[in-house]
């Protein structure tokens, strides 16, 4: 059983790319979508209405563009390392995402994660919805996926890596904390602060 679990953050974190972002770009929304990050980033959204919001703004982009946006989509300098070096001392290491699914899945398959969760975007005969299917992973989520998946694999050490707000509430679950490249707030609640961009320096951690 492994005795150590990585997670990771996606946006900014395990990717060098906000997809939300790119996907609004290619909706010619980025605009409207900038807008309500920085009303959430004021405090006048949670996490869970921002995303719901900006998510409505990508309705009627055809689901061929995710695929595009996958190909434009690249890895953190170190994270190829990271996983060999994790599975090599017999851990695990996953990734938890305010993201979509329809980007995380392939991903992570192809460079090995053992675990991901991530927001499954509803497309209906050929086109995004606008809509979210399911529960929204936010901070509580993402806190309960890092404990979950510690107790099933009997993980007595955990180290949760992220950026923002909605990472937080996983950070402190765990038994240390990494910041990267990361929100004033952040830095100041995790263990350890990584200046990014690379996640090289990690490798010590471990």
């Amino acid at each position: 059983m492994p005795r150590l679990l990585v997670v990771l953050d996606v946006d900014s974190t395990l990717i060098a790319q906000e997809v939300v972002d790119l996907l609004a770009d290619a909706a010619g929304v980025g605009a409207e979508v900038s807008a309500v990050t920085a009303a959430a980033m004021r405090g006048e959204l949670d996490f869970a209405g921002s995303l719901t919001r900006r998510v409505a703004l990508l309705e009627g982009l055809p689901e061929a563009v995710l695929g595009e946006v996958r190909s434009r989509i690249t890895l953190t300098d170190g994270v190829p390392e990271l996983v060999a070096a994790v599975h090599g001392a017999g851990g695990a290491i996953a990734a938890v995402s305010g993201g979509f699914r329809q980007v995380l899945d392939p991903l992570a398959a192809e460079i090995g994660l053992d675990h991901r969760e991530a927001n499954d975007l509803e497309v209906v005969d050929g086109r995004l919805t606008g809509r979210v299917l399911g529960r929204i992973v936010d901070a509580d989520v993402k806190r309960e996926r890092l404990l979950e998946w510690a107790a099933e694999l009997g993980a007595t050490r955990t180290i949760a890596v992220g950026d923002g707000a909605n990472d937080l509430r996983m950070l402190s679950a765990a038994t240390l904390s990494v910041a990267f490249d990361a929100k004033p707030a952040v830095r100041a609640a995790a263990d350890v602060v990584l200046p990014g961009p690379s996640l090289r320096p990690l490798l010590a951690l471990l």
